[in-house]
């Protein structure tokens, strides 16, 4: 039913931040380096744009350096070689201003290097060749200047770098294009736990990936994320921007469940229940989403209205206090002060939402709404059960975990 996408006398969030624009990224990756002087000696296409090939004598030897020296948009998009001809070579270093260096190989006769990464687009590169031979203990130097791309893509990620969240939480990444080769995007990330774990990449349409395990993940796990992107084309001339390692952490397990039969709220840490609370779920015109659903914001007090979810002037509530939000549509559990405390535990009264009883102004501590939301996190799973609703879509929030294991596979582009 499409209303119970909303919450209970409250609705969306007015001061709703998009999650998904969590973690975000400036200026990921390799950022473009000044260029670099070439040394003299070399022959060929100073300053020229596409990169080519130029050729020079170095004693008796000739020496061929692609990109061609003084390059300025050379390509970036194919390997860097080295070739000699009337002698051999002893050592290849590529590297930029910063030092850092293209991996590479010779060939048996050593008379070819080929590096194995490409070059990072929109920098600058000094290549320097040993030889020896005929053109024994010379030095070749050459420098190029690769093109930078003329349109890109970032991923905006969640969780936060170095935050510590429920184990419910999936690794979420949105990116600002469309994305096409949703392969090669998805080779060039990959998320790592510890202790090791089997983790899976699953697409939401083409602009969202998320990644999990096949349970939640394991109380105080560490999670890798790793973004590869810079230079990967997502879609026909768009590349990617980022080179980063993010690191994360799960705290201990916490999963509620929330029973609209018995309108009660469990809360279990290590499977061992905690707490048990009052609650007051979705009417039967307006139920609240039954599954597996996990914490994506929290506010300690934050605006509702009806009007944002659909709803008309049903409802305003500038204050709405302890709210934690399930889904993107608009379902929270938040506390209620405006509702009899007799409601809470015997009648399923809200929009949608999972309401608790609160004191205004989230000043109370002792009340269930506080409470609940001084034990939570972000990333902590509330399941709900026996509800007259379907079950959440997987994309609305956080909440891929409604997928089997085998369909959330087939998600995956690998």
């Amino acid at each position: 039913m499409g209303t119970s996408e909303t919450s209970g006398p409250s609705g969306k969030a007015a001061s709703d931040r998009n999650w998904t624009r969590r973690g975000v990224l400036a200026a990921l990756g390799v950022v473009p380096l000044a260029s670099l002087a070439g040394c003299a000696g070399t022959a060929g296409a100073s300053g020229t744009a596409g990169g080519g090939s130029a050729s020079s004598t170095s004693g008796s030897a000739t020496v061929t350096v692609t990109p061609a020296d003084g390059s300025g948009k050379a390509d970036f998009g194919t390997p860097v070689t080295v070739a000699v001809a009337g002698g051999t070579l002893t050592s290849v270093k590529v590297a930029d201003a910063s030092g850092s260096s293209l991996a590479g190989k010779l060939d048996a006769a050593r008379t070819l290097w080929t590096s194995t990464d490409h070059p990072y687009s929109g920098t600058a590169y000094t290549v320097t060749a040993q030889l020896d031979g005929s053109g024994q203990g010379s030095t070749h130097t050459t420098s190029f200047t690769t093109r930078s791309p003329a349109a890109t893509f970032v991923g905006y990620f969640t969780p936060e770098a170095g935050s510590t969240s429920g184990v419910g939480m999936p690794v979420s990444i949105n990116f600002t294009h469309a994305v096409t080769d949703r392969a090669a995007v998805e080779k060039a990330i990959t998320v790592t736990a510890d202790p090791p774990v089997e983790v899976v990449g699953h697409w939401f349409g083409d602009t969202r990936l998320d990644f999990r395990p096949e349970e939640y993940w394991a109380a105080n796990t560490k999670v890798t994320l790793s973004l590869r992107l810079k230079d990967i084309e997502g879609a026909d001339g768009v590349y990617g921007k980022q080179s980063k390692d993010v690191v994360f952490h799960i705290g201990r397990e916490q999963v509620s469940t929330v029973d609209l039969s018995s309108k009660k709220m469990t809360v279990r840490r290590g499977g061992k229940a905690v707490a048990t609370y009052p609650v007051s779920g979705g009417d039967s015109a307006h139920p609240t989403w039954s599954g597996k659903m996990v914490i994506s914001e929290r506010f300690t007090q934050t605006k509702m209205d009806s009007s944002t979810v659909g709803l008309g002037d049903e409802y305003s509530i500038a204050d709405v206090p302890h709210a934690q939000r399930l889904t993107t549509s608009g379902t929270f559990v938040h506390g209620n002060y405006w509702a009899s405390t007799s409601v809470f535990g015997s009648s399923n009264t809200s929009h949608g939402c999972v309401g608790m009883h609160d004191a205004k102004g989230a000043r109370d501590k002792s009340t269930a709404g506080a409470e609940f939301y001084n034990s939570s996190m972000l990333g902590d799973v509330v399941e709900v059960v026996n509800s007259a609703e379907d079950t959440v879509d997987p994309s609305n929030g956080l909440n891929g975990w409604n997928l089997s294991w085998e369909k959330w596979k087939a998600g995956s582009a690998l």
